[in-house]
């Protein structure tokens, strides 16, 4: 790595790697965790904040634009959690990282079937990219629908949270064990391009004592912040959150991976221009939630959580009277949701509630 003065006199930045260069050249190496909040959140070249990155157009697809079955049952899991939190009249119900607003909109058409809930909730769209808001807007037409920028500034009362791939797009930093200690990793520049490299003499609370020489251990600290503030809340003023993402139950390894047209890259390639995530670390999300005083339930497989809903029921009803291929549509969307070789064990499911309030599963 290096680390030297820029040259004189203003610099036309035309790529969001050239600026990173310049930056890394200007004041040393960055952490992971500040190179992947500029690829995804800068405001100019960041990946979210002027592209659709969804579908088959795009560079991935979520669970929600597969098959309207999984907002459906996510509302269904929501409207179920509201009577067991009494019926309150008015909470909030928000969702963190919508994407294009498809999981909310087919949640709450499920929520139709009680009127009461559509009646009682604050519908909190928590966004921070203008683009994506605007086509959270359109799908959400006639529903009342507000913005937030961060946890802390959902309005209070009692609320219903969903998070569904969001916390994986959440920055990490990353420590190597080397000898007694540890190294962090680092992005900084070589031969005039980016590089990943070591810092040694890294310290940070959190790490654990004796992983094997060599072990990656990633913190995600703003993913456990945001858990903190939402358990925090809904410890005080009730309610459950709903957190759905790939990831794991504590352990070690490097899983920062970047995502374009559908297939991995390189984290380091064409900055802003992919998509990049770390696998969620569910043991360290619920340690958080149980500081803050909330009540975790035991992690779930994806399609376990989802069958336990009602898929095969959904899938059945809605492929009532129509013809082959579209059954068969609707066969495969729910095998890719819930099938062992596809989401259904890949994906995990974590259950935070205020104590005493028992969600469904």
């Amino acid at each position: 790595m290096s680390a030297a003065a820029t040259p004189s006199g203003p610099e036309p930045f035309v790529t969001l790697e050239q600026r990173l260069i310049a930056r890394i050249l200007a004041t040393g190496p960055i952490t992971i965790a500040d190179y992947m909040a500029t690829c995804l959140g800068d405001p100019e070249h960041g990946y979210y904040m002027r592209r659709d990155p969804f579908g088959a157009a795009g560079d991935f697809v979520t669970a929600p634009e597969i098959s309207q079955m999984f907002g459906e049952l996510i509302g269904l899991w929501a409207v179920e959690t509201w009577r067991r939190m009494g019926r309150p009249a008015s909470f909030v119900l928000g969702e963190f990282g919508p994407g294009r607003g498809t999981l909310m909109a087919d949640a709450l058409r499920a929520a139709r079937l009680a009127p009461d809930f559509l009646v009682a909730a604050r519908i909190v769209l928590v966004e921070t990219s203008p683009h994506l808001r605007e086509m959270q807007r359109t799908r959400l037409a006639g529903h009342d629908v507000t913005f937030a920028a961060r946890a802390e500034d959902l309005p209070d009362g009692p609320a219903i949270v969903i998070a569904n791939e969001f916390f994986d797009a959440l920055p990490i930093r990353q420590f190597v064990r080397i000898g007694d200690g540890y190294a962090e990793r680092m992005v900084g520049v070589v031969d005039e391009k980016l590089a990943f490299g070591l810092r040694p003499g890294a310290a940070i609370e959190g790490l654990p004592s004796h992983p094997p020489e060599g072990a990656v251990v990633e913190i995600a600290g703003p993913a456990t912040a945001v858990m903190t503030t939402l358990a925090a809340r809904i410890t005080a003023m009730g309610g459950a959150v709903l957190a759905i993402d790939y990831g794991h139950d504590g352990g070690f390894g490097d899983t920062l991976q970047a995502m374009r047209r559908h297939a991995f890259v390189a984290p380091l390639d064409e900055p802003g221009a992919a998509d990049l995530t770390a696998h969620v670390d569910f043991a360290a999300l619920a340690a958080s939630a149980r500081a803050a005083g909330a009540s975790v339930f035991p992690l779930m497989m994806q399609g376990d959580f989802l069958l336990r809903l009602g898929l095969v029921e959904r899938a059945g009803r809605l492929g009532a009277g129509k013809d082959a291929a579209a059954q068969e549509a609707i066969r495969v969307a729910a095998e890719r949701l819930a099938g062992p070789e596809a989401m259904g064990t890949l994906f995990k499911v974590l259950v935070v509630a205020r104590d005493g309030l028992v969600p469904p599963f």
